[in-house]
């Protein structure tokens, strides 16, 4: 028998899986020992006196994002038993999941999976330790955990065997048509990596306009499809030609 394909969910809320991974097509899966999933709960890993995960966002802004430092050092303790997994990051602003990307996804051995929640993640955790950024739909949820189910779920159907046959499925935070910007929390510097410096000089309209231009960067880079249908006026028609040189492709005709 073949080895079991392997996931681990990095998640704050690890009482909210086991119900759904227990039952039906998943339950049945586990049973027979063709996937093996587990959580690690994110709290303890944090280094503060009552474990917070979360932090108020450097620049202002309502909500709380979650802290870099527990991520990291929980990702660091699930890597060393799964070695060779691809390490995602459920959020919005990531590549959509389809069909051919759970396919894709299935033919791995591994995956770790990270949930975000309350405003996002600081991105210096993203940078430093995450593959990939997958988004299951153009739309907010409260949390990752209930898109970890999805992407979960969505992948095991194309395992052999946890069909029982060879049959396979079907297949997007966007106030203003766009991905958001970068999130960053406390502490100022981790592990060698910094916060922009232009969201602790307290300069708002800077630190608006920083913003904008990355969120539009994020779109370009991310989900280049929004942009057809997006609210975009002539300064971020500017941007937009601005990051295409830096990206290297070819500038807007548009004025």
């Amino acid at each position: 028998m073949s080895e079991a394909f392997r996931v681990n969910i990095l998640t704050i809320f690890p009482e909210m899986f086991e119900s759904f991974f227990s039952a039906s097509i998943l339950g049945r899966a586990r049973e027979q020992g063709l996937i093996d999933i587990r959580t690690t709960d994110i709290r303890p890993f944090s280094n503060s006196k009552h474990h917070n995960t979360d932090d108020y966002p450097f620049g202002g802004g309502a909500g709380m994002v979650m802290m870099a430092q527990p991520i990291l050092d929980a990702m660091k303790a699930v890597t060393a038993e799964y070695p060779s997994a691809k390490r995602i990051y459920l959020g919005p602003r990531g590549k959509k999941l389809t069909t051919s990307l759970a396919r894709e996804l299935a033919q791995e051995k591994e995956l770790i999976l990270l949930c975000g929640h309350y405003e996002g993640v600081d991105q210096r955790a993203l940078d430093a330790c995450v593959d990939e950024e997958i988004s299951i739909g153009d739309y907010i949820l409260t949390g990752g955990e209930t898109a970890a189910m999805v992407l979960v779920d969505c992948v095991a159907r194309f395992i052999p065997g946890v069909l029982g046959s060879s049959d396979s499925p079907e297949e997007e935070s966007f106030s203003d048509g766009l991905l958001e910007y970068p999130q960053y929390t406390r502490p100022r510097m981790l592990e060698g990596m910094e916060v922009p410096e232009i969201l602790l000089n307290g300069d708002h309209a800077k630190i608006k306009a920083w913003r904008r231009r990355e969120s539009l960067k994020a779109t370009m880079k991310h989900r280049p499809d929004l942009l057809e249908t997006a609210p975009l006026d002539e300064k971020d028609l500017i941007m937009l030609d601005e990051i295409r040189k830096e990206m290297n492709e070819p500038c807007s005709s548009e004025n």
